[in-house]
């Protein structure tokens, strides 16, 4: 049976204390939200619930070879998701975060094997949404984000979208209207060598400048 998805309106700049707390007791309960972060809405789910692991692929209709990143709230909770943090994670973080980078790392033993979809890598971010902020905040975790669309669907930047393309597969989306920014770089650092994986609102030489050296 398909669950019943609701839809709150919210204020992407100050959400509401009672939209964010039905979101956060949702997660606690395996659930999963879509919410407006800083170029497109997002999954977000507790990774340390298998359960909501597997909605999530479930509801993305996603292959569960394929990792789910994570959305963090700074340095000090990324240093207990990765196995290590390099030089070169601390140089990034403090030039990009908050912001449009996903950093991918070892992930470390507290984080469940099937959320790196069994590759022990991790993919990290702070955002500077103020949803997804107040979410972490709330629960004192991170959480799972991975784009809300059905795998292989357009991605998602308005609330009405991701409510017709995933009514009755997620819980709740949390309606804030459009988002506007530029979607995101992902880059690899787990070799000697660092990766771009996709290249969005941070460049490639962007990120060459800041780690000459490191």
């Amino acid at each position: 049976m398909r669950a019943t998805t609701d839809l709150i309106e919210i204020d992407q700049e100050n959400p509401s204390g009672e939209a964010i707390a039905r979101a956060a007791a949702i997660i606690r309960a395996g659930g999963v939200v879509a919410i407006p972060t800083d170029a497109l809405y997002m999954l977000v789910a507790d990774p340390y619930n298998l359960h909501a692991v597997g909605q999530v692929f479930k509801a993305k209709k996603r292959e569960v070879h394929r990792s789910l990143p994570l959305l963090v709230d700074g340095m000090l909770m990324a240093e207990d998701l990765a196995a290590q943090i390099t030089r070169r994670f601390q140089i990034l973080a403090r030039h990009f975060w908050p912001g449009p980078l996903t950093i991918i790392v070892s992930a470390s033993a507290k984080v469940p094997l099937k959320v790196t979809g069994n590759t022990g890598r991790l993919a990290l971010r702070q955002a500077r949404a103020k949803t997804a902020l107040r979410l972490i905040e709330t629960l004192g975790q991170p959480l799972i984000s991975t784009s809300a669309n059905l795998s292989g669907q357009p991605t998602c930047s308005l609330g009405i979208e991701v409510f017709g393309q995933m009514d009755g597969h997620v819980n709740l989306v949390l309606d804030g209207g459009p988002c506007i920014g530029v979607a995101g770089t992902t880059l690899d650092i787990t070799e000697p060598i660092w990766r771009l994986i996709k290249e969005g609102a941070i460049t490639e030489k962007e990120i060459a400048e800041c780690l000459r050296g490191a």
